[in-house]
C-alpha cells in the first residue's frame, strides 16, 4: 500500500472559494486518499493549515476547526524530537527550508512513497520519498509562510 503525505496548500484550496478548480480538484484527490486509507498528514500540516486558512483566506476559526476534523481519516504523524532532528539533517544536506524538511522527515517516517506539495521539486526524492505536486498544471499557487 502505497501512502501519500499530503502538503498544507493542498489541504487549504479544498477551502479557498476563489479558487474553484483546484477546490475542486483537491476535494477529489483528499476524497481519493480517504476512501483508499492511505493518506497521511502531520501536526505540522494541521496547524499550519487552521493558520492560513483563518488568517490568508479569512475563514471563520470554528468552521476551519470543523473543517480540520474532517481529516480524521487521514494517518496523523506527531512532531516529536527525533523527527526534527532528521528534519534539521535533510535541510542542511538538501539546502531546503526547515520547516518543508520537517515534512519530508514526518513522510518518511511513516513511510510514505509520495510526498503531494507545490513547494519542492517535482520528481526530486528525499528521505526516500518522492516529491510530487498534483496541481502542476494549473495556475497561481498559494503558498505556505513558513519562515517565522
Amino acid at each position: 500500500m502505497s501512502k501519500v503525505f499530503v502538503d498544507t496548500n493542498l489541504i487549504v484550496y479544498t477551502m479557498d472559494e476563489d479558487e474553484p478548480a483546484k477546490r475542486d480538484k483537491c476535494r477529489r484527490l483528499l476524497d481519493d486518499l480517504i476512501a483508499r486509507r492511505v493518506g497521511v498528514i502531520s501536526t505540522q500540516v494541521l496547524q499550519e493549515t487552521y493558520v492560513v486558512a483563518t488568517k490568508k483566506l479569512g475563514m471563520d476559526p470554528l468552521r476551519v476547526r470543523t473543517d480540520l476534523k474532517l481529516l480524521s481519516p487521514f494517518e496523523i504523524v506527531l512532531i516529536a524530537p527525533p523527527i526534527i532532528f532528521e528534519a534539521i539533517d535533510c535541510s542542511i544536506l538538501n539546502t531546503i527550508s526547515f520547516w518543508d524538511s520537517l515534512l519530508v522527515a514526518a513522510a518518511s517516517s511513516a513511510r510514505c512513497d509520495t510526498l503531494w506539495t507545490e513547494d519542492l521539486n517535482p520528481g526530486q526524492t528525499l528521505l526516500g520519498v518522492r516529491i510530487e505536486n498534483p496541481l502542476k498544471e494549473t495556475g497561481p499557487q498559494i503558498h505556505t509562510d513558513r519562515t517565522g
